[in-house]
């Protein structure tokens, strides 16, 4: 028998050049069946090797070092894992798509999808999305039940709503399976035991929706099994899915094998597991039947992947790439045969359209239709498998059948509705559901079904559809595939576009000259179009000759369609094309000139016959296209002069195409013929070629006509751009004959190119009449002198005017100058410099007039701007100078105004008089200036009044640098004059500081002993007191006592300080006694000097609180405690005590800190103090003062120094603090610890503390103190959270019958809860077996039965675990449990109530075989049970294997009237070993559903007759008449062979059978056949025998 399934090797992973140690789990991964990825290490170089499966035999290597490597599952798009860095790839377009740093190492990932990578890490698991640039999400927590696992998969289902970790680990020699499922709606996790697992949606039959499934597997001790359940809530209309439980079966020979990993294919509903040994198995999804298991791969399968053609494909330890399958050609043929299951075989047939059950499928089909149930006979029909029934004979049988009257729709609808829902319909069920449809009118409906694609299109379909809609017709043609009638429907619709697509996609070839005749006569334009794609869709050669196609464009007269037609033919101007070029062109010119106009303007074509085209155009008028064409001089001399023929611009360009002489010519003919009216046209071309025409040449040629304006109109265009001195000169001399003055003005103004001289030389001559050229070209050539020169000796005064006064008024100071030369009356001069209001250089005109050596010019006009508030500086420079040079009040001037610049005066001075230079610089505080004017003619006494004036550090800096040779000169200025001089604190201040900046101390004693110790106004001043002891801490130390001594002024503390870091420790000390500052002094004595005795005395000297505080805390410091308890009393300060109680603790002192805190009690009830006073008094064992001060009003914090005791086992101490404070619960532990178990037993009963309870308890225990523990558990084992520690704390220390009497005693409580129920029963199981079945019947709905169920299974009581079972409704594993181990735990009856119940078909079967093995003679009770839930068919084949179907006699005839082959067959066959033939035909005429002709073959040699009687009615009743007559000669059965000939109906059996009799002499038999057959016997016939039986012929007979 063909196996069911297809293997295949498609690669052999080393003939890639992979090498064996790489293909592992670890560095090979396969995510679908597209791409395999393996990393591999090739020497000391790390590389990754991707392999496309649609070429497996090019592998790509790229050099990528990385922990892990996974491909999309269907992109070429790779993602890499290092570390915690995870990066994503495409390497099609060789990018990053994405990248991110884990914070978690991750241990496996893999795709869950096409969108979404899962990651796994050791704590949780987490999604990242391909897309966008979002991290990883995460999902959920990893359960502790996966920890140290191995994670071996992460699958999800198609909606992520359900996910799954799957995980191994060792354990006691065996490879152990966890899973972890999550929701995440609910966001719950369950932990699962099993070793694979995946989700498939599968579509029960009934329902409307597919179910979501969660199918996974495990083995363990009890062995391998399958389970199938349903995940989340059933969709609206379904029917939830029965949980399914299945074996699993594994060899003893290969007793470690496990599942790794699981496929299911949705389509299919089959479920493909694979194991570590490489074995395979098949399940059925709807049913859970095992199909098929084998075993294909002698090595590990470490990965798989869901293969496209259903199954799986996977990769083995030695590198084989294989896949498995289903076989659709073998799969029916398996099951029928093989494992014997019709039922399953027609439900895979159907669901996977497979073929093998087309007699199955008739058979149900005619049994439906038979029994009236022609719906579902139409669904049968519909669904059946290759389509075996989908015929125009089961759309008649159908038809035939009249609607139901209960208004449910018509069988024949049934199966159309049922084929639209399930696919699409052929072509005779398309014609039969249309016709109705169409007569109908329904095109709405129609136009759906060919939307959704469910109709078959054909020609027959368009023709009845054709005269309802000829648009949906036609859409059925094009998708029939019905050329000659797409045309049509397109000419008709007006889409004739779409005919010659369509006729060169489908191949076929229409007469196209005559339906482009047919488009021109309706509709010209669209016949362009067509007449365009004739030729444009014929590729190489067009469909029809160009030429004719233009002649039926003329036969209509469309010259504008057939023009637009040859345009988009001739777009391509190639020479071969030069006819059709002339020929478009000369009917346009005919009829259309514009357009001929704009076919030439856009220069399209280039091959077409130029002279006769140009000679046309000229008598068409288009004088512009015929000059285009002419090449000719004379042609074009005599067409250019009629410019108002032409467009200027194309005039203009057409000049560009002539040579140079030719251009001149034209132009001479042009200025000949009209200047007037040519000239403009002229310029322009003159214009724009003048560089290839020469400039040269075109202004002769216009100074040939004498035409100045058109030079002019020339020149203007060209002169802003040209560089050459000519143009401009040619243009400014044409400017000015023309009268274009203002021009000339303009490009005086401009113009840095002429030739100014010439220029300057032709405007003298030319006499103008407005001189303002040009002193425009001689104010910008900088011949302002000549200028001036000229107008002065021509009398053009006004003009000089003109120019200082609108035109340069800057160059005022020279024309000032150009004047005094030429002696020019002062009188007007002045007027000219009082008249100029614009902006002049004030400097440059007192240099010129300076120059000239006559600057009292300008004294009135400069006092007159002073007057007028000018406050410019050049103004008030030249008084300055002017007053200096007189001596007309200096001094004044030089202090008073403020308006001058006082370094441009300054320097002025420098040389006439220093002292008036000293007063400029001062003024204007030119520093720089004003210290070199002061060292150079030693100034330095005006130089130190200025420094302490200035108060300017820098400048201090400046002069006060040892650089400075003058330093000393100005320091004693400085000393002697400058700071005795000043009254102001400030000038005194800033000097002292720049000493002190410039590092003078000496100076700067020197300077601070004249100020404070010489008596002077700033003597008591208290700065300069701190400045000068600070100053001498500094530079000379010797002396700072004298001065601390001698100066009362100063603030003492900080000097000191100052002293104390400059380690004058006396000298500090000094300042605070001076001062009374004890309790510094003493600091410096005890920090300084370090001298605790000197300390002392000076304390005892003083008697001061703060002296003595300050004492005792360094006596602290030096582990003096005694001591500075002392000094610490004499200073009764308690304000240390926390450094105090530190350092008695550390030194153990406790008797000399009671004195201290005593003290300190005094002085501050502080909590703090109390309590280390309590506590120092239980260290020091004063009972009698601690319970006395306990009893007191305090604020000592008890309790915490009640634990402090009890952590120093200071046990009596600890009772009366607790007991002062009422804390039992510490009460209690400490009377546990001092041996008092009775009071420590109230004390916790007061605390009412769980904790307390429990250490009471456990103490008690300890010490065998059982009665006091008892007392104290019951209040622990009420706290489930606490029940457990107890019970193991009793059980680690073996008194297990005093934990039972615990939790026996516990049972009564108000207050009892499930655990302890629980934890009884276990210890029931473990120590006391013989009270547990008594404790579960009891309670058994109080325990937590899983758990217990495991103590009992451990302990091995069985009849307390199969009462588990029931109790938990866990019946499958009852049963299991009662058939392993019957002499404990089988009960008939209770078997028989739990077998009832169970949900694996499979323990049915189980059951069967230990009833054969224990119970025979009870077996048919049993088989009564499970009759309704029972395959009959498999059980029939389970005892046919096991040889005892008589056994199961009863249960067989019970069960017939189902009807069912396999019962049937079974129970005929018993009756005839039994050779009870009554029984056999009862029970053949009663159910007819067996193989007849097999039982027929059977019986028909059987040596009783009446079983072959019935071999011969078997015949008979399958229309065997011919072998049932022989059987019923044979056995001389005569009646029965006359009734079966008669009941065939059939002559020729009827004369065959007389004849029989005849030859046999049975003549009564021979008459009674006659009667019998009369009608279908002739008369003749029966005269053609004679006596012998002999046939006669019809001569003899004549």
């Amino acid at each position: 028998m063909a196996l069911p399934i297809k293997f295949h090797e498609h690669l052999q992973l080393t003939n890639v050049g992979i090498r064996q140690p790489m293909i592992s789990f670890n560095n090979v991964t396969m995510e679908s069946d597209k791409f395999i990825v393996c990393r591999e290490k090739v020497g000391e170089s790390a590389q990754v090797v991707i392999i496309d499966m649609a070429e497996p035999n090019n592998p790509t290597r790229r050099p990528i070092s990385a922990d892990s490597v996974i491909m999309h599952p269907v992109q070429k798009i790779i993602a890499l894992k290092s570390g915690k860095t995870l990066q994503i790839f495409d390497i099609e377009k060789k990018a990053k798509v994405k990248a991110h740093n884990h914070n978690e190492d991750v241990t496996f990932w893999k795709w869950i999808d096409e969108h979404t990578i899962g990651l796994v890490t050791e704590a949780s698991v987490y999604h990242w999305a391909l897309s966008g640039d979002s991290a990883p999400v995460k999902m959920f927590e990893r359960h502790q039940t996966l920890s140290g696992c191995q994670i071996i998969n992460y699958r999800s289902d198609a909606e992520r709503q359900w996910l799954v970790l799957i995980g191994i680990s060792a354990k006691d020699n065996k490879v152990v399976g966890s899973m972890q499922l999550y929701s995440t709606e609910r966001r719950v996790s369950q932990p699962i035991e099993g070793h694979a697992a995946c989700f498939v949606k599968f579509k029960l039959e009934g329902n409307p929706h597919p179910s979501n499934l969660f199918v996974f597997s495990l083995k363990n001790d009890q062995g391998g099994k399958l389970h199938m359940i349903e995940v989340g809530t059933p969709a609206a209309g379904n029917q939830p899915y029965p949980k399914k439980s299945v074996d699993v079966p594994y060899s003893n020979e290969l007793a470690a094998d496990f599942p790794v990993s699981m496929q299911a294919s949705s389509k299919q509903g089959v479920n493909y597991l694979v194991t570590k040994h490489g074995f395979v198995h098949l399940f059925d999804l709807e049913s859970g039947t095992r199909i098929y298991s084998n075993r294909i791969s002698e090595e590990t399968i470490f990965v798989t992947a869901e293969y496209s053609q259903g199954g799986f494909i996977g990769i083995n330890r030695k590198g084989q790439v294989l896949s498995v399958s289903m076989d659709e050609a073998t799969m029916i043929g398996f099951v029928t045969q093989t494992l014997q299951n019709p039922d399953l075989a027609l439900k895979l047939a159907l669901r996977c359209n497979l073929p093998g059950a087309e007699d199955l499928v008739v058979r149900k089909f005619n049994m439906l239709f038979s029994n009236g149930q022609y719906a579902e006979a139409a669904k049968c029909a519909a669904a059946s498998p290759q389509g075996v029934l989908r015929t125009q004979q089961t759309i008649a049988k159908l038809q035939a059948v009249q609607p139901p009257h209960d208004g449910s729709p018509a069988p024949v609808l049934v199966y159309f509705s049922t084929l639209l829902e399930q696919g699409k319909l052929n072509k005779y069920e398309t014609l039969e559901l249309c016709r109705p449809v169409i007569a109908q009118q329904k095109k709405d409906l129609l136009n759906k079904w060919l939307t959704e694609q469910k109709l078959e299109c054909s020609e027959e379909l368009g023709d009845m559809v054709r005269p309802l809609d000829a648009q949906m017709a036609l859409s059925i043609y094009l998708r029939g595939n019905v050329p000659h009638k797409v045309v049509q429907c397109f000419a008709e619709t007006g889409q004739f576009d779409k005919i010659i697509m369509y006729a060169k996609r489908v191949g076929f070839e229409p007469d196209y000259l005559f339906q482009l005749r047919a488009v021109l006569r309706s509709n010209p334009e669209m016949g362009a179009k067509f007449a365009q794609m004739l030729v444009t869709e014929g590729g190489e050669e067009p469909l029809a000759d160009i030429n004719q196609i233009i002649d039926c464009f003329m036969e209509v007269q469309a010259i504008q369609p057939c023009t637009s037609f040859l345009l988009e033919v001739l777009k391509g101007n190639k020479e071969s094309e030069g006819h059709l070029q002339t020929r478009l062109l000369e009917m346009n010119l005919l009829v259309a000139p514009q357009v001929a106009d704009a076919i030439l303007s856009n220069k399209m074509f280039s091959y077409y016959d130029r002279a006769s085209i140009g000679q046309m155009c000229e008598k068409a008028g288009l004088l512009q296209r015929a000059l285009e064409h002419f090449t000719d001089l004379y042609d074009i001399k005599r067409t250019v002069v009629h410019t108002a023929h032409f467009k200027p611009d194309f005039l203009v360009n057409y000049f560009g195409s002539l040579s140079v002489d030719d251009s001149l010519e034209c132009l001479k003919a042009m200025l000949q013929a009209n200047i007037r009216q040519n000239l403009t046209v002229v310029v322009q071309i003159a214009s724009k070629y003048h560089e290839q025409l020469t400039t040269e040449k075109l202004i002769d040629l216009f100074e040939s006509f004498k035409s100045y304006e058109g030079l002019f109109y020339f020149l203007g265009s060209i002169v802003n751009f040209s560089q050459d001195p000519e143009v401009h000169l040619k243009y400014i001399q044409a400017a000015t004959r023309t009268s274009q003055i203002k021009e000339v003005e303009r490009i005086c103004r401009e113009s840095n190119v002429y030739d100014a001289e010439r220029v300057k030389n032709f405007l003298k001559e030319a006499k103008l009449q407005d001189q303002l050229p040009l002193i425009i070209v001689c104010d910008r050539h900088n011949m302002v002198h000549d200028l001036v020169l000229y107008l002065y000796r021509n009398s053009l005064h006004k003009y000089i005017e003109v120019f200082v006064q609108k035109v340069n008024a800057s160059r005022l100071p020279i024309v000032v100058g150009a004047l005094l030369d030429v002696d020019c009356a002062e009188d007007a001069i002045k007027q000219l410099i009082i008249n100029t209001r614009g902006k002049f250089d004030i400097d440059e005109l007192v240099e010129e007039v300076e120059k000239r050596n006559r600057m009292k010019l300008l004294s009135h006009w400069l006092e007159g701007r002073v007057q007028e508030g000018q406050t410019d500086a050049a103004t008030h420079n030249a008084l300055a100078k002017i007053y200096i040079d007189s001596n007309n009040n200096p001094d004044r001037f030089l202090r008073e105004n403020q308006y001058y610049d006082s370094r441009v005066v300054g320097k002025y001075c420098e040389k006439r008089d220093p002292h008036f230079a000293f007063l400029a610089y001062e003024r204007g505080q030119c520093d720089a200036e004003l210290i070199n004017v002061c060292n150079e003619n030693s100034l330095f006494k005006n130089l130190a009044r200025y420094l302490v004036r200035r108060r300017e550090f820098p400048l201090w800096e400046q002069v006060l640098n040892e650089n400075n040779v003058h330093r000393r000169q100005l320091i004693d200025q400085v000393v002697q004059t400058a700071l005795s001089e000043t009254q102001d604190p400030e000038d005194i201040s800033a000097t002292v500081k720049a000493f002190m900046a410039a590092d003078l101390p000496n100076e700067l004693i020197e300077l601070l002993e004249k100020i404070v110790l010489d008596n002077s106004a700033f003597s008591e001043h208290r700065n300069l007191q701190n400045l000068l002891i600070l100053t001498a801490i500094k530079a000379d130390r010797s002396r700072v006592m004298e001065y601390v001594q001698k100066l009362d002024n100063y603030d003492a503390p900080d000097i000191a300080n100052i002293a104390i870091s400059n380690e004058l420790y006396e000298e500090a000390f000094a300042i605070f006694k001076k001062f009374d500052v004890n309790s510094s002094a003493v600091n410096v004595l005890i920090e300084n000097v370090g001298n605790l005795d000197r300390a002392y005395e000076f304390a005892e000297k003083c008697n001061q609180s703060e002296v003595w505080a300050s004492l005792a805390k360094a006596q602290l410091k030096q582990n003096l405690v005694k001591e500075a308890v002392d000094s610490f009393i004499k200073a009764d300060d308690p304000n240390a005590y926390l450094d105090v109680v530190k350092k008695c603790t550390e030194t153990d002192k406790w008797e000399d800190l009671v004195r201290f805190l005593q003290m300190a009690r005094k002085k501050s009830r502080d909590s703090y103090i109390e309590t280390e006073l309590v506590f120092a008094l239980a260290k020091t064992g004063r009972m009698t003062e601690l319970e006395e001060l306990l009893n007191s009003p305090n604020h000592a914090q008890v309790g915490q120094v009640g634990d402090r005791c009890f952590d120093a086992e200071m046990y009596e101490a600890a009772k009366v603090l607790f007991s002062n404070v009422s804390n039992f619960a510490k009460l209690a532990v400490t009377l546990v610890r001092l041996g008092e178990y009775q009071g420590a037993v109230d004390a916790a009963r007061k605390a009412n503390s769980t904790k307390t309870w429990k250490q009471v308890c456990f103490a008690c225990v300890e010490k065998g103190e059982f009665r006091l523990a008892q007392m104290g558990g019951l209040h622990i084992v009420v706290h489930a959270d606490e029940l457990q520690e107890l019970i193991d704390f009793y059980q680690d220390r073996g008194h297990f019958e005093e934990l039972i009497s615990l939790l026996e005693a516990a049972l009564g409580l108000e207050r009892a809860h499930m655990g302890m129920f629980t934890e009884l029963a276990i210890l029931y199981s473990k120590y006391k077996p013989e009270k547990m079945r008594e404790h579960l019947e009891l309670f058994w709905s109080r325990v937590n039965i899983p758990k217990v169920l495991r103590a009992a299974e451990s302990a091995h009581l069985w009849a307390e675990l199969v009462f588990l079972y029931d109790k938990y409704e866990e019946y499958d594993n009852a049963a299991l449990t009662m058939m392993a181990h019957p002499t404990e735990s089988w009960r008939e009856q209770h078997f028989k109530e739990v077998i009832a119940k169970v949900a694996n078909v499979e323990l049915y079967y189980k059951a069967m075989q230990f009833y054969l093995d224990h119970k025979p003679l009870l077996l048919n009770d049993l088989l009564t049970v499970l009759t309704p839930r029972l395959d009959h068919s498999r059980t029939v084949h389970f005892f046919s294997k096991q040889k005892h179907l008589p056994l199961v006699k009863p249960y067989l005839k019970a069960v017939q009237s189902q009807n069912n082959a396999a019962i049937n067959e079974a129970l005929n066959n018993l009756l005839i070993e039994e050779e009870d033939h009554a029984g056999v035909r009862a029970s053949i005429d009663a159910h007819d559903n067996f193989d007849n002709i097999a039982l027929a073959t059977q019986l028909e040699n059987h040596p009783l007759v009446e079983f072959r009687r019935i071999a011969a009615y078997l015949f008979k009743g399958n229309n065997r008449w011919k072998q049932s007559i022989e059987q019923c000669k044979k056995d001389k059965l005569y009646k029965d062979a006359m009734e079966y000939a008669a009941e065939s109906r059939q002559t020729e059996l009827a004369e065959e059978l007389i004849g029989f009799f005849l030859e046999e002499r049975l003549y009564d038999c021979f008459a009674a056949a006659l009667y019998h057959c009369y009608d279908l016997l002739h008369p003749v016939a029966c005269c053609c025998y004679d006596m012998n039986g002999k046939r006669i012929s019809h001569s003899d007979s004549m």
